[in-house]
Parts: C-alpha cells; structure tokens; sequence
C-alpha cells in the first residue's frame, strides 16, 4: 500500500481524495464503525469552501445545508456580519473570497466526501483499531485489530497519514512533542428536548456563570462552565449531569426530559512541534487541538488536508523528492498557532466578571473601526494568509481568487480548472514560451491559455491547494518554481 490513512473523518477523507485524485493508492482507517451522528460543527467557512469548491464539491454540499441554518447565515449576510469573536456578533464581511460559509452539518460533509472517496477509488476501512506503528528506511508497519478477529494483523505502508484526532494513536506512537495549555473551561454541545425552549434568548448568552448558547436550530445548546476541565472527558453525559450545566449557567429552572445528542469538551490548546517524522505525518486535529470557538476547526483541518495532499503525491509517486514534504509543517503549523492563539484569547474575552466585562467593552469599541474588524474577520477565516515563499510579489503565496479565464473553447472558472488536482499555469498575455517552459512537467501541470480581466499578471502558476507559487513578474525563473513545488521535469 503506498499510502494508509488513520481517520476517516472530514479531514482523512480529505487527504485521501487529494491523493487518490493523482493516483496514489490508498486506504482510509476508521476506528468507528459508523459515522458518529452526535452534534459536532454545524457549517463550513473560510478558505475551506473554497477548497472544497476546487475540487467540485460545492453544489453537492448546498443541496444539503439545513434550511434553518442557512435562513440564519442569510440573516448575518443581510446585516453584512459574518460572524462572532468569543461571542460578541460583530464580525463583517471580508474583502477577500466570494463564498465564506456553508451551512452545512459535519456530518453531511463527511458523507459527501465518502462518496467522493468511493467515486476515486479510496479503500475504506471501518471498525480498524491502530494497536502502534514502527517505520523504517523504506516504510512503515501498522498493527491493527478488525471488528471481526480477536486477532491482531499488519498492514505495510509506504507512508502514514494521521488524521486520528486529537488524542491520536498515530501522534502518540511517534517522538512528537505536543505542548500547550490545559483546558479551564468544560463545554457541552447538544441537541435537547427542554421544558422551555424559550428559557434564554435565541444566540450567545453570557451570563454571571458562564455562556448558554440557543440555537441557531431548535434544541442545539452549547454551554461553557469556567470551573474547570472535565475529570473524565470519556464518561458518558447523563441528561442531570447536563440539566445541572443549564441550569447554573441560565440560572432558570428548566427540565431536560431528553438528550438526543451530546458532547463534553474543553479548551486545551496543543500543537505537535512538526507534522512530520519521517514517513509519518499529521494532520487535523491529530496535528493541533483547541476549543470549537469560531468554528475555525474543520476549516483548518481541510487546510491541512489539500496543502499535504498534493505534496505527499508527488513524493509518492517518485516525481519529487522529501523535501517538499518538509514546507507540509513550515507552511501549516503558524496556522495552526495563530488559531490556538485566537481561541485562548476567546476564552479569556469569555469568563464571567466585571474585568472581562471591561475588556468586552473596550474589544467591542475597537471592532467598530474598519482596518482592526477587517483584520479580525480575515484572522478568523484565514482569508488573509501569506505562505512565506521567499518571495518580494505580494501575490506569491496568498490563495488565488477564482478567475474567469476566456479561453477558445468559453470561459471557465479556476475552480474548474483546479478539479483535476494538479498545478495549474495560466497565461494571460500570450506569451508561448511559458507553455514550452511547462511542457517538461506536463504530467503535473497543465497550460492554459487565455484571457482574464482581472487577471493579475501575464501568467501565474497555482499550486494545486490553489496559492500562486510564480508571476510573470517573478525574480524566480518559471523553470525553477515548477522544479521546486513538483520535481524536475521529464523530458
């Protein structure tokens, strides 16, 4: 097997798709046997959509977005919000994209991109436990258990992609470091029947104990205590341990006749020291962890998925050397940071009192000017990211907004373009010699040709998770950016 994927959620199936769709063979593990239903991300924003869209997933994930969710993201948008910080609703819409949030369940995401998976050809393996993992020079060795053997087996690998969550059995099995923070708060996200769903407000709702947020959808709660990480995060949530929760923080007497749906959290902040040991790699939630504030997890999880998919690819497939898998963890992981940083200083913006009331009024007084909400809006979205590539044209390294490209044949979408999984150069000012420059990677890249009035430079070269990686301006010869982000040419 070349590559074997432990994790078969949003982002395991992610990776997987990404590397199947250049035909690497791969196979998914899944720990469970079937999808967990319980209330987990209820929509998907930032540059995720856009991925996703790249690889033309868009339209089946509209069909299936929530009417009552997308009747509230409707709502953001006609008030030009796009979101909150630590529950203050005061983000605005960003300069940057053209659709920033699906409104669409995590569960349905993970469906969509199953079948997706299956359409490639990705192997989907359910109810596999990982016991632990040894590489060597040539690959690695996985022991695991199946749902139908009291046995244990071994499964060789050429690589080893971990996506197995936060507490993941890959991560753990290696030498990664996972520093950070302990979690001060314990959270719970269901989905309840009460005696009055009226009891608060529908939305954020801070009170002298903690948050109780109702809705958007009927009976989904979350609630957040400040007393404290969970002492068993794996025990069952029994409906009084969650009547308890609801009613300190909304200081209402209501009854919880059932519990259809729940999860326990809390905030720990942690991220590996790198993504890579050798043959092994991270990613998701097996790579950093924080609290669900901002929603910002899938999106970075999906991040994650298309910037190591192609790379992993290309080296699997003998087309380029390991060292690009070294910019997996140089690209990524200040990403990742930059989220634990933003849910940490959430959760401090979020603890009852009359000092962070303070802080909430000052913070809400500074979002009202236009560059620090922009700024805000753009971190949480990760709208505004810069790759460092070395490189002096502010376009090289920010993502690539979806260009119309005339061509002979009609216009086409970048995004269209980009549904192949491979590197894209577009050339706008006719110049034939980029073509012939490109033709040595014609296995990797393809060439088109056209025109674009909002056509940044005379010819790009977008990477396949869609960041410019070359302009016609660049100091770097074409010849050399197509060496260093797929290989050497064939000629």
């Amino acid at each position: 097997m070349q590559v074997v994927v432990v994790g078969g959620g949003p982002v395991g199936l992610m990776v997987a798709c990404e590397l199947r769709l250049s035909g690497v063979e791969t196979v998914v593990l899944e720990r469970l046997t079937e999808v967990d239903q319980r209330a987990k991300a209820g929509a998907i924003q930032g540059r995720g959509v856009e991925a996703l869209d790249r690889r033309g997933l868009g339209d089946r994930l509209r069909a299936l977005g929530g009417e009552q969710l997308r009747q509230f993201v409707e709502r953001l948008r006609a008030n030009g919000l796009r979101g909150h910080f630590a529950g203050m609703w005061v983000l605005r819409e960003s300069d940057y994209g053209e659709e920033r949030m699906l409104p669409v369940p995590q569960q349905a995401l993970e469906a969509v991109l199953a079948e997706r998976a299956a359409e490639l050809g990705v192997e989907v393996r359910r109810g596999q436990v990982l016991h632990g993992w040894e590489q060597d020079a040539d690959g690695v060795t996985l022991t695991l258990q199946g749902p139908d053997s009291d046995e244990p087996y071994e499964l060789r690998a050429d690589w080893l992609v971990g996506a197995d969550g936060g507490r993941s059995t890959v991560r753990k099995g290696g030498s990664f470091a996972f520093p950070g923070t302990d979690g001060v708060i314990t959270g719970y996200q269901a989905i309840a029947d009460i005696d009055d769903p009226e009891f608060l407000p529908r939305g954020w709702n801070r009170t002298a104990t903690g948050f109780a947020v109702n809705g958007p959808t009927p009976g989904r709660l979350l609630l957040v205590e400040f007393d404290g990480p969970p002492a068993d995060r794996d025990a069952p949530v029994t409906v009084e341990e969650f009547q308890g929760a609801l009613r300190r923080i909304s200081g209402a007497d209501v009854t919880v006749h059932s519990v259809s749906s729940v999860t326990r959290f809390t905030d720990n902040a942690r991220q590996a020291d790198t993504y890579r040991e050798g043959r092994v790699l991270l990613a998701g939630d097996a790579a950093h962890i924080h609290s669900p504030f901002g929603g910002q997890g899938l999106n970075l999880g999906l991040g994650d998925a298309v910037n190591l998919g192609w790379k992993l690819a290309l080296v699997a497939r003998g087309r380029a050397p390991e060292a690009l898998l070294d910019t997996y963890t140089a690209e990524r992981h200040p990403v990742a940071e930059r989220v634990l940083d933003n849910t940490r200083a959430q959760v401090a913006l979020m603890r009852p009192g009359p000092h962070t009331d303070a802080l909430r009024g000052i913070f809400t007084k500074l979002l009202e000017q236009d560059d620090a909400n922009r700024w805000l809006t753009d971190l949480m979205g990760g709208n505004d990211l810069r790759y460092d590539f070395g490189a002096k044209t502010d376009l090289i390294g920010r993502f690539c907004p979806d260009l119309e490209v005339g061509t002979a044949d009609g216009p086409v979408r970048l995004a269209e373009l980009q549904r192949s999984g491979r590197g894209q150069v577009l050339v706008f000012d006719a110049d034939e010699r980029w073509g012939e420059t490109a033709a040595g990677w014609a296995d990797r890249v393809d060439v088109t040709y056209g025109t674009c009035a909002d056509a940044p430079s005379g010819a790009l070269l977008v990477r396949p998770d869609g960041f410019a990686a070359w302009t016609a301006e660049s100091e770097e010869p074409l010849a050399d950016a197509l060496t260093r982000w797929f290989g050497p040419a064939v000629r």
